[in-house]
């Protein structure tokens, strides 16, 4: 296998190669055995990390700042409270008869999963909400985890981020870049009636704040508006939304951003690290060559991540629909690696659940990251740029399987909107 930068218009940095997928000569019995043997020596690795160190400089983990010396139970209990997503193996085959394991070939799915999960968590239960192992846990922190199960009938399981993948070149099994998760997880969020996110990927290192507030006060309507209503692409955008008491629909913000050529150019370091200080923040995507993490926050001139490359073998709901849960939560000392090792292409992110957050966010980059006279991670903008096509936010297309007829067959059953309900193509 290999990995390579590679700067593409999308803003992806990693190609892989994998035989199996891109139609090249299957891997002989010799090299199934050495690519098992690396599974396995990843998990060794994975059970003898180095423990945090002893130092007064603080971490900041997703928004929070601990002091090592006298919060250190604290700070791994918080760690382990994160829903930490896996290569699993003895799933039901992708599409029916693709591969039963993501080892390999997933990493990049799966962290991608963890940042969406941490959005959810924040959403329904709080940034301050607590795990604690074998303790009983809300109704909503249930019905987040179903939602990433392996089944094809889950709406952010590996299957259907698999798969809505092809619709974005990436072939079942490919390895995806950051900015690519981004764009599989803004559409099939569109499906996701029970969270009802608004997921914005931002483009050419630019957040328009003007094109975030229509799509995050919008809500479907089926009335109809004469010419002096407000409207947008024949969506409501004002405060009106049913269900929603703010009139605000919780945001979900990617920001895709390649930070060097072949390596991260060390003047993003501080900026990059200061994107773990907002309450707001979800972490970051990225990685190094052969590997992706889900990066949740940083010592010193280290980032804290977690570790995607076990195998773990499928989970499913029991008897009782529940979900033992105890293999979606890393619980030992969380891996580190030093930002200058980090691939630069990365993806950010944030979640605003009131506009009142993202206002603040707003004012934290112009602040913290912004700076004058310094090389800028990336713009925030207020008004749509001129030369740039019209803004037309997403709306759920009108297939009612997860964006294409061989994602969820007819008649099949989507759970995570938390009610069981039949969907067909039109």
């Amino acid at each position: 296998m290999e990995w390579r930068p590679w700067s593409g218009a999308r803003g992806d940095g990693w190609v892989g190669e994998r035989a199996q997928a891109s139609g090249d000569t299957p891997r002989s019995p010799g090299e199934k055995r050495v690519f098992s043997r690396c599974e396995k020596h990843v998990s060794v690795l994975s059970d003898s990390l180095e423990e945090l160190p002893e130092t007064d400089e603080p971490v900041w983990i997703l928004g929070k700042q601990y002091d090592l010396q006298a919060e250190k139970s604290k700070l791994l209990s918080d760690i382990s409270a994160r829903l930490w997503f896996t290569y699993r193996r003895k799933f039901s085959p992708i599409g029916g008869t693709g591969p039963s394991s993501d080892a390999g070939w997933g990493c990049m799915l799966r962290c991608g999963q963890m940042m969406l999960a941490q959005a959810l968590i924040c959403k329904h239960l709080g940034r301050d909400w607590g795990w604690e192992k074998h303790q009983e846990q809300p109704e909503e922190y249930q019905r987040i985890l179903k939602c990433f199960l392996d089944r094809k009938d889950c709406c952010y399981s590996i299957h259907q981020m698999a798969q809505m993948g092809v619709g974005e070149g990436k072939s079942i099994g490919e390895w995806f870049g950051p900015n690519t998760v981004a764009q599989v997880l803004k559409k099939l969020a569109l499906f996701d009636e029970w969270n009802s996110l608004a997921v914005y990927v931002s483009m050419d290192n630019t957040v328009v704040i003007e094109d975030i507030k229509k799509m995050c006060h919008m809500c479907p309507s089926d009335l109809t508006h004469d010419s002096s209503s407000s409207s947008y692409n024949g969506l409501d955008w004002n405060t009106d939304c049913p269900g929603q008491t703010s009139g605000w629909k919780p945001l979900l913000l990617i920001v895709p951003l390649r930070l060097g050529i072949n390596q991260i150019n060390p003047i993003y370091a501080d900026a990059f690290k200061e994107c773990f200080k907002m309450p707001q923040s979800l972490g970051a995507l990225g990685g190094k060559p052969n590997s992706a993490y889900y990066f949740i926050g940083f010592l010193g001139d280290e980032l804290i991540y977690l570790d995607p490359h076990t195998t773990q073998t499928f989970v499913d709901t029991e008897e009782n629909g529940t979900v033992n849960d105890q293999s979606f939560h890393c619980q030992q000392s969380p891996p580190r690696m030093k930002i200058l090792n980090l691939d630069p292409s990365v993806a950010l992110g944030f979640f605003c659940k009131e506009e009142e957050d993202f206002d603040n966010w707003c004012g934290l980059v112009q602040k913290e990251i912004l700076k004058p006279q310094s090389l800028q991670m990336f713009e925030l903008v207020e008004k749509h740029p001129a030369h740039w096509p019209p803004f037309i936010p997403p709306t759920k297309p009108e297939v009612t399987t997860t964006g294409a007829a061989v994602l969820v067959p007819i008649k099949e059953i989507i759970h995570c909107n938390g009610r069981r309900r039949k969907v067909k193509v039109k």
